[in-house]
């Protein structure tokens, strides 16, 4: 049985034992005083809707948030850290949970971090600070090359890939809401469209990946014809062809028998109940030009939206003979996603999570390079995913050559995840990567909905004010000397430095 319905249960057999044993035995009244408060308590953390782990867990879920108070005390040496080492649940984590719901989200006593260990990094501050009043905090990017004829407005911070499947309906729902509300676009990750994604008319990045779910034929190829009928939906903005991910390049999405049920299994036409294992790689091409041809396909089938594709950098010679591809054939994508390495999921082989796939910031420098060794950067836009929290994540990723930036885990945390790591088992406690109707509904749409765009607002205009206190006017001013790493006690170097740029059209000849 599940906990509320549980809770509910009990609830009302402890009134009715009290009641009746009452009658012969009136100092039994006095155990109201113990179960009275904790059934009104419980009852209370049902009808809320702002803690998703209370309303799914009424009284037990409240010892979560007494462990939290004194987690950064007694924890901060065991959660999990990021790349660098920096504790990431008691900074990151924190930072987007003030954020998404506009508190207070400044520090006491300094830096968080040890300035002088190997890897810490910093943006150059100016003297000529601007005032970012004068400036515009919330940045667009304009997204389409020569062949496109409906480009994209593109916000600077995006919604990462994440299928409906991965995540719940009310996950969903929220984070295309909330993407709606703020203006900016929500990738669908490679499960395809759902009527979630559909529901609250937030802009649509259309991921497809191998499995080809949502346009592909009983046998697992792709099928023009459904590609045309959804491509041309209003809220399809751009489409996106997911060549690899950093949480698992060349392995393919995964999507468990317990997740997949009858309504998922539909919008993926796939057999339900059974393990969904896309393909490592597409059937739809197997060379760079046969990808130059896809891309053009999908432009010509969707009416002329952008066109582009995501990778996690592996071998260097396969992005360079894409690049010939492009040069030969005259056929561009709109624009390029480089995952990193560290990125995240729900579930991949350990070993694939931790040492395959190039991490972000090399991929990203090897990318920008070699486009502008072709000269192909003037029409292509670079997209960035892996690891972003903070306005230095953007401003250091854009320094090093994206365009625009697009986050995953920020975001789930700011529909209420807890990083309580159930999202392969279907038990996730607060709704967000499950499937559990009953674990989902503790997810409220509306209020989890209002702390995406939250964070979304709240995280751009700290990169507004990040950038002016810098003297840079526009983030495509930019530039990898603008940040500094230092590697080793005694050495510190600029961006420019550890990834020199590439002049523009070197590798032509």
């Amino acid at each position: 049985m599940k906990t509320k319905q549980a809770f509910i249960t009990l609830s009302i057999i402890t009134l009715i034992i009290i009641g009746f044993i009452s009658t012969t035995y009136k100092p039994i009244l006095w155990s109201l005083l113990f179960f009275g408060p904790l059934i009104l308590l419980g009852f209370y953390d049902i009808l809320q809707k702002k803690h998703a782990i209370k309303r799914n867990f009424p009284i037990l879920g409240h010892g979560r948030y007494m462990l939290e108070k004194i987690r950064p005390e007694i924890m901060q040496y065991f959660v999990e850290t990021d790349i660098e080492g920096a504790p990431i649940n008691r900074i990151f984590r924190n930072l987007v949970y003030q954020r998404a719901k506009k508190t207070n989200d400044t520090v006491p006593f300094g830096t968080q971090m040890d300035v002088y260990r190997v890897g810490y990094e910093w943006l150059d501050h100016s003297m000529y600070a601007f005032n970012d009043n004068e400036k515009n905090s919330h940045p667009r990017v304009k997204v389409g090359g020569p062949d496109c004829k409906k480009p994209y407005n593109a916000s600077l911070l995006n919604i990462s890939a994440m299928s409906f499947g991965s995540l719940s309906q009310n996950a969903v729902l929220a984070l295309n809401k909330g993407a709606k509300e703020g203006g900016f676009a929500h990738n669908t990750g490679e499960g395809g469209i759902s009527p979630y994604h559909l529901e609250h008319g937030g802009d649509l990045i259309w991921q497809i990946g191998t499995g080809y779910f949502g346009c592909r034929t009983h046998d697992g190829k792709f099928c023009v014809d459904t590609f045309t009928k959804k491509a041309t939906l209003e809220n399809v903005k751009m489409i996106e062809i997911k060549i690899s991910q950093g949480a698992k390049p060349g392995h393919g999405g995964i999507l468990p028998a317990i997740k997949n049920s009858e309504e998922i299994a539909i919008i993926r036409d796939v057999p339900p109940h059974i393990d969904v294992n896309s393909p490592p790689s597409h059937s739809a091409f197997s060379s760079p030009t046969e990808l130059m041809d896809f891309i053009k396909l999908l432009r010509e089938k969707s009416g002329g939206k952008p066109i582009g594709f995501k990778l996690c950098v592996g071998k260097k010679e396969e992005f360079i003979d894409l690049c010939k591809a492009m040069v030969s054939t005259g056929i561009k994508p709109d624009f390029i996603t480089v995952d990193g390495g560290e990125g995240g999921t729900g579930a991949a082989p350990v070993e694939f999570s931790n040492s395959l796939g190039m991490p972000l910031r090399d991929g990203l420098a090897f990318v920008t390079d070699t486009l502008m060794g072709y000269d192909l950067k003037k029409d292509i836009k670079i997209i960035a995913s892996g690891k972003i929290f903070s306005a230095f994540h953007i401003a250091r990723i854009i320094a090093l050559g994206a365009d625009m930036v697009n986050s995953a885990r920020a975001m789930m945390l700011a529909i209420g995840c807890i990083q309580a790591r159930q999202c392969n088992n279907n038990t996730c406690p607060v709704g967000v990567a499950t499937q559990n109707k009953s674990l989902m509904s503790g997810l409220d749409v509306e209020d989890k909905s209002k702390r995406v765009t939250n964070f979304h607002q709240e995280t751009l205009q700290s990169f507004s004010e990040l950038i002016a206190a810098a003297g840079v006017a526009n983030p495509s001013n930019l530039k990898r000397h603008h940040i500094n790493r230092r590697v080793n006690m005694n050495t510190v170097l600029k961006y420019e430095d550890i990834f020199p740029y590439t002049k523009t059209g070197s590798l032509l000849n």
